[in-house]
């Protein structure tokens, strides 16, 4: 194993040709041919994918820039290096949030741009990926008959250390680098909600279910999708054997179904999937979402900005950014609705004043 910094670095990051390189390297410093063939295996696996090559953890503190005694210690004492806060559900309760500090965050995004981005998905998970969205997870199941909808239980937390070390190993890298890998993107043996890491390696995870259930859904002539912990079925019939097949392969990969959640919705009812009306082909906003958002839009139009917040008493420093946002999330699901594009016409002017004035 080369030891020299300026070396590593060069070798493992910047060169065209890298495993070129190495094997020229090796030459040069004498390894043993047996060495050779088992590190030049190694790399293979690890250059046919795009992904980074890491020997080991002395080597992974170099690449993250680090000193290997810091290294250690986020390794052997990661909840040394989170805080913790709550936010409510909608659904009532509290989610509790673990943000690492600025420190872990750095090693976490390199990780994420350098090794999990790199790893394919299944077509079926439309979160956290930058191609697709809450909008392209609805679509296909407009104007579906019948829509299953199925929640996990704990989603992130249900993942465990052991599974993590098995995919990055699974992936390419050895048991000593899965390891450490596995550390650095864990909290207390599980996936941390609030970290970068987090949403990818849940998807990355999930790939062998959403296989699996993609190939059922198939069968059964229906079609899923999985946003995050949210996954739908729809189709023209949805038989109960059908939902007990589902189940059975949830449970089978290790993720439990929060039964108090899964709805089935038949051809008369009104279907939501992630707050999106999915009953016919055009996507909708809720009425209720909407009839709040219009009375406010309505007198912000007609009287202004200012008039409205001075009116309603609001308080809110932030309200003008979220209403914003509000209209952007309806613009996403109904992007020709004209009101909702003049009222964030309007509402951005607003937004280019208030930072003028700042």
């Amino acid at each position: 194993m080369p030891e020299k910094k300026e070396v590593l670095i060069s070798y493992v990051m910047n060169s065209e040709n890298v495993l070129v390189n190495w094997i020229e390297y090796y030459k040069s410093v004498g390894l043993n041919l047996i060495l050779v063939k088992r590190y030049n295996k190694y790399l293979s696996k690890l250059s046919d994918s795009n992904l980074p090559f890491i020997f080991e953890h002395n080597h992974l503190a170099l690449l993250l820039g680090v000193q290997k005694e810091f290294l250690n210690k986020i390794i052997y004492s990661p909840e040394s290096f989170y805080r913790t806060f709550k936010i409510p559900k909608k659904s009532g309760g509290e989610r509790e949030i673990l943000a690492p500090y600025p420190s872990l965050l750095i090693i976490q995004n390199w990780i994420y741009n350098n090794i999990l981005k790199n790893i394919p998905i299944h077509k079926c998970a439309h979160a956290f990926t930058a191609s697709k969205s809450i909008v392209t997870n609805c679509k296909i199941h407009a104007g579906q008959k019948e829509v299953l909808k199925i929640d996990l239980k704990d989603f992130f937390t249900s993942i465990p250390f052991n599974r993590i070390i098995f995919h990055f190993n699974k992936i390419g890298y050895n048991k000593k680098v899965s390891f450490c890998l596995a550390r650095l993107c864990t909290y207390k043996d599980y996936l941390p909600q609030g970290a970068p890491t987090s949403p990818i390696l849940s998807n990355i995870i999930a790939i062998k279910m959403d296989k699996r259930l993609f190939a059922l859904a198939k069968k059964f002539k229906l079609n899923y999708t999985r946003y995050a912990d949210d996954m739908v079925f729809s189709g023209d019939n949805i038989s109960v054997k059908f939902i007990e097949y589902v189940n059975t392969i949830i449970e089978n990969e290790g993720f439990q179904i929060n039964n108090s959640k899964t709805r089935l919705y038949k051809s008369a009812n009104k279907k939501i999937v992630t707050g999106i009306v999915i009953n016919e082909k055009e996507l909708k906003i809720p009425r209720e979402y909407r009839r709040e958002l219009v009375l406010n839009l309505n007198y912000i139009l007609k009287y202004g900005y200012n008039s409205h917040v001075a009116k309603k008493k609001i308080n809110d420093v932030n309200y003008l950014e979220r209403i914003i946002g509000k209209v952007n999330f309806w613009l996403q699901v109904e992007p020709n609705n004209e009101f909702a594009q003049k009222s964030y016409n309007y509402l951005i002017e607003e937004f280019k004043k208030k930072i003028s004035y700042s």
